[in-house]
């Protein structure tokens, strides 16, 4: 299997491809249909060669652009209880019409009950399943492969966990966690390698994570972020403007690379507040510096 992560958006998007097909694994913003289109092409990937198109969560930033992609060829594939949330974000389009976003057609989408998922991926040459992972939002899916990488939206990362007893996040990452991942893949954030007793990554897996991005291949994994001293601002208070700054670029929709140009942030500081800001409904600065205070410790 080869895996690559497509660089085109603050989501992170995840093709598969096996020798029997190609799946890809969340969409980003609208307006985002042409970088991906180059980003595919980089990687000399035909748009129309992708079978399969899952969507984690129908949250604005990942699924914009999923029925221009699937106008190209590959299928929209859901679970069955995420069909009530297709359209949950086409209101928050309407108010852009500048973003050119194409609504889901429903009449073109397949339909799979979880226990459906695992013949159906079977026939694409991947052993592995979907699962409903509700906690970041109830309409929330997970792929587990056989061979131990997880693809997990959105979910609350585990590092949260304590936060979170009793919860449905809690009982997600239970049902993830008994199939002893080895890799996670989030949607806002690096993949972090659990250290199972499965090969990570299993040895006939090609990982193109992050094959034109040095920087990202350099910074230690989710556990090991650093804390807060290394980041610039080592007092609360430059920290807590230093965030609000962070979180002002994200609202006007900068890149990374322009947010630590106008703030001076440590990269690593910037991909952490991006994620919690992205991931965590009405967060505010408090909220993220007590995550990255969790996340550290």
């Amino acid at each position: 299997m080869n895996l690559y992560q497509l660089h085109y958006c603050k989501t992170n998007t995840y093709l598969l491809e096996s020798d029997l097909g190609r799946i890809l694994f969340d969409t980003g913003w609208a307006g985002t249909f042409d970088a991906f289109l180059r980003e595919a092409g980089s990687l000399k990937i035909s748009v129309q060669s992708i079978d399969a198109l899952f969507i984690s969560h129908f949250h604005p930033d990942h699924m914009g652009i999923a029925q221009q992609i699937a106008d190209l060829g590959p299928q929209i594939v859901i679970l069955d209880m995420q069909a009530s949330f297709l359209h949950a974000s086409d209101s928050i389009f309407a108010k852009d019409p500048t973003l050119s976003f194409v609504p889901i057609r429903d009449d073109a989408v397949r339909i799979l009950s979880p226990t459906q998922s695992r013949d159906f991926l079977s026939t694409l040459g991947f052993e592995g399943e979907l699962l409903s992972t509700p906690g970041h939002s109830d309409d929330s899916i997970s792929l587990c492969l056989d061979s131990g990488e997880c693809f997990v939206g959105d979910l609350n990362p585990l590092y949260e966990l304590p936060l979170h007893q009793g919860t449905q996040i809690e009982g997600s990452w239970e049902a993830l966690l008994s199939r002893r991942p080895g890799a996670i893949y989030y949607g806002h954030a690096r993949p972090y390698f659990c250290g199972s007793q499965k090969t990570v990554p299993p040895e006939d897996t090609t990982v193109n994570v992050d094959t034109r991005d040095d920087r990202a291949n350099s910074l230690p994994p989710e556990n090991t972020t650093g804390t807060a001293d290394a980041h610039p601002a080592k007092d609360d208070h430059n920290l807590y403007l230093l965030v609000s700054r962070i979180m002002r670029g994200i609202d006007k929709r900068y890149s990374m690379e322009k947010i630590q140009r106008k703030t001076g942030a440590d990269p690593r500081l910037i991909e952490d507040v991006t994620r919690m800001y992205l991931t965590h409904q009405n967060v505010g600065v408090q909220g993220i510096l007590d995550r990255i205070e969790i996340k550290n410790r």
